[in-house]
């Protein structure tokens, strides 16, 4: 008996989720076409700025009377700024009535139109909820991938291996303001570490797609000694392991040595057959751009040391740390020629 109402239960849940799927494909198509139906309005009144205003007026009046709340003129003039960010049948069908109407209205306000695409690709293949995807545009998610070593490479949305590269999986710097760390930060590495863990699905979603968790503090042993590892993480998509090492204060040679050798240790006593080589990431408030440059970061492309913070700064303060990292991977290209 258990049996049956568990699977009946389960039948209904389903079905349940299915409608409101469909009501929601449905009203959002609904937006759009409405969109669609007053941009072409406005087009015959030759766009004129009085009769596009009437006319949102007295339909808004109208749409109220029949149907009450939500159609007031500012939500009519969203259902034509919907239409006109998207006026492609195709995309629309394809991506936007996969995403909720509250999706739709926030990725349709960004206004730079690569970071559009990739937040509207990105929240359909990845499933974001409304928050995720807030906080992704809040914390310029994009522009913070924009700063790895291959910037074309870092807006692709295939999963393949052959089309990901392990500098894509990068940014920098990592936003850690979900852990409600007041200022002035006095937080040790263990403090951090711990708050990490207990807000690990947060983390996650900050670390990027195709991370899972394997341990915190693990250890690795030699013959002679025991060493332990901050956090280890799997990614599927790479294929590979991901070490990483947390610092309070600025990068030093001796962080990097130690991250060096934890990687080669892991390759050599963990890594499966077939799997590709350890990453190791460096997670550090203040990163020194020599220390980087002269050391072996700046030859392998295996391990990285980034900054987090551990607050979410001011847009501007967000902006200024993004351009300054642009601009040393443009120096650092340079360099080479």
């Amino acid at each position: 008996m258990e049996t049956i109402v568990a699977d009946v239960i389960s039948i209904i849940e389903e079905g349940r989720r299915k409608a409101i799927n469909a009501v929601n494909r449905n009203m959002v198509e609904a937006y759009w076409l409405t969109g669609k139906r007053i941009a072409e309005e406005e087009l015959q009144g030759q766009e004129r700025a009085e009769y596009g205003k009437a006319m949102i007026k007295t339909l808004s009046k109208a749409l109220t009377t029949k149907y009450g709340n939500g159609y007031s003129p500012a939500a009519l003039y969203s259902f034509r700024q919907f239409y006109s960010t998207y006026p492609e049948d195709e995309i629309f069908y394809t991506v936007c009535r996969k995403l909720s109407w509250s999706h739709n209205r926030l990725i349709m306000r960004v206004e730079n139109p690569k970071a559009r695409d990739y937040y509207l690709q990105e929240a359909a293949e990845q499933g974001w909820a409304v928050r995720t995807l807030e906080r992704n545009i809040n914390s310029f998610y994009y522009e913070r991938l924009l700063t790895s070593k291959d910037k074309k490479a870092a807006i692709k949305h295939s999963n393949t291996l052959e089309k990901q590269r392990t500098e894509d999986f990068i940014k920098d710097p990592y936003v850690f303001e979900f852990l409600n760390i007041p200022q002035p930060i006095n937080a040790s590495e263990k403090d951090i570490e711990s708050a990490l863990i207990e807000n690990l699905q947060q983390f996650l979603l900050e670390l990027g797609k195709g991370f899972s968790f394997v341990g915190r503090q693990y250890r690795i042993s030699t013959e002679l000694e025991h060493f332990y590892i901050d956090l280890v993480f799997y990614n599927y998509l790479l294929k590979s392991f991901v070490l990483i090492d947390l610092k309070v204060g600025k990068l030093t040679h001796q962080d990097i040595g130690q991250m060096d050798m934890y990687r080669r240790l892991f390759d050599d006593l963990k890594k499966p057959e077939g799997d590709n080589p350890t990453v190791g990431i460096i997670l550090c408030t203040e990163k020194s751009e020599t220390v980087v440059k002269y050391s072996v970061i700046n030859d392998n492309n295996q391990i990285f040391a980034t900054k987090y913070m551990l607050y979410l700064p001011s847009e501007d303060e967000l902006i200024a740390e993004i351009e300054r990292e642009k601009l040393r991977l443009l120096e650092g290209k340079k360099g080479q020629f």
